[in-house]
């Protein structure tokens, strides 16, 4: 019989790299709720239009990497790509648009593409993301990118390169596209047969291209910068000196465009000096349409969506502190239930405690608390038993005290 093993592009996780996870996590709960986020969670499989409607038809998402089924109903579902979508599904749905104030939503959970598996990189992998709905400010434009590179600085990443760009709106877009693929086809025989395909379906996604051909061309495209409407230059003009005033850092990217049709105005990306060809860390813009073309209210919202997996991978300075065992030991099965009872106390304290069903004499009791690294052996005996006392060794010392059961709450935290 063959062997099962996990799908490509999955991964258990486990410790001690699952303490990484953990702080991770707490760290975002605890950032995220001081500029009054809730969390929200959302499915991992939505309906198909979902994806179709919202992030758009012509995008690499759809067209090669959503995990898409017929369920029972012959009903199409798809594992969700990205949350933005289904976050504003979910608003839309429950109505938190006239219900909610202020509406700010960040998420945690795994997001699914069917992509070549790369360090960082899988197929079944891990975002955090932010979404502000109702506020069509530039300075809030700034508050979400801010608090991006502020989060990353708090986790001490370093090397961070924030890349800004304004993708324009439906009224300055169409415009440029015109003039965009007029320029494109001029090079039309430079470029990949998928990029030719795009110039027609959506040539913008000319600049994702990561093919050394297409990207020479894309360097000799007309720039969305120098097409901008008045109401995108003054946007963008304005997030650019909210970030000023916060302190941020940042280079203007006139080719930096989102993989996902539904930005609006402004875009961003960040990126990390250490990770080599796959370095973008995290990535957003504003989504003025969205809410509108998936059926809710004309609204406006901006956010972000950050890859957990390779935040990971430069939080290896974290050391995670091993967990300080108790093993409660008993010298005869006669005690066990004394044994059990005393850990049964030792938990409701808050403290970790193993210790063995199984019966076997002390010495091996030893060995299995020495194997499970446990910081203190708690030994009951006939002796310990009979006085209401309970025998403490220090694993690490080698050093041994007996004390009466009802001091030991006290002794553990003074000394555990």
């Amino acid at each position: 019989m063959s062997e099962i093993k996990a799908p490509k592009g999955t991964r258990d996780i486990f410790a001690p790299e699952i303490d990484t996870w953990r702080f991770l996590e707490n760290a975002i709960h605890t950032y995220y709720r001081k500029f009054l986020f809730q969390e929200i969670r959302t499915p991992i499989f939505e309906h198909s239009e979902l994806f179709r409607r919202g992030i758009g038809d012509e995008t690499e998402v759809v067209q090669k990497e959503m995990y898409t089924f017929r369920d029972k109903s012959d009903r199409s579902l798809t594992l969700r790509p990205e949350n933005t979508a289904s976050v504003v599904r979910a608003a839309i749905e429950s109505n938190f648009f006239e219900t909610m104030t202020p509406l700010r939503f960040y998420y945690i959970g795994p997001m699914f593409r069917y992509d070549k598996p790369q360090k960082g990189r899988f197929r079944q992998f891990h975002q955090y993301g932010v979404e502000i709905f109702a506020d069509e400010t530039p300075q809030v434009d700034a508050e979400v990118i801010f608090s991006a590179v502020d989060f990353l600085k708090k986790l001490e990443i370093a090397d961070l390169q924030l890349d800004l760009n304004s993708v324009g709106c439906p009224q300055c877009r169409p415009p440029y596209l015109h003039v965009l693929r007029q320029a494109a086809r001029a090079h039309e025989t430079e470029l990949c047969s998928d990029c030719r395909r795009k110039i027609d379906a959506n040539p913008l996604r000319i600049f994702d291209c990561k093919k050394p051909p297409c990207e020479a061309v894309a360097g000799r495209l007309p720039l969305l910068s120098d097409h901008l409407c008045g109401e995108c230059r003054n946007h963008f003009a304005a997030v650019r000196e909210a970030l000023s005033w916060m302190n941020v850092p940042f280079r203007l990217n006139p080719r930096l465009v989102r993989g996902l049709d539904y930005y609006t105005k402004t875009a961003f990306e960040i990126t990390s000096g250490q990770l080599g060809a796959q370095n973008a860390l995290l990535g957003g813009g504003r989504y003025d349409n969205l809410i509108r073309d998936l059926g809710g209210p004309d609204m406006v919202g901006i956010g972000f969506a950050a890859g957990m997996e390779r935040i990971i991978l430069h939080l290896g300075h974290l050391q995670a502190q091993p967990l300080r065992v108790l093993f409660v030991a008993y010298g005869d099965p006669r005690w066990l239930a004394h044994a059990v009872q005393l850990a049964q106390v030792l938990r409701e304290e808050g403290f970790p405690v193993l210790l063995d069903f199984q019966g076997k004499s002390l010495k091996k009791q030893f060995k299995k608390a020495d194997r499970s690294a446990a910081a203190f052996t708690l030994v009951l005996a006939e002796d310990e038993i009979r006085s209401g006392t309970v025998s403490i060794k220090d694993m690490a010392r080698q050093e041994q005290v007996n004390i009466p059961l009802k001091e030991l709450n006290a002794w553990l935290k003074k000394n555990y």
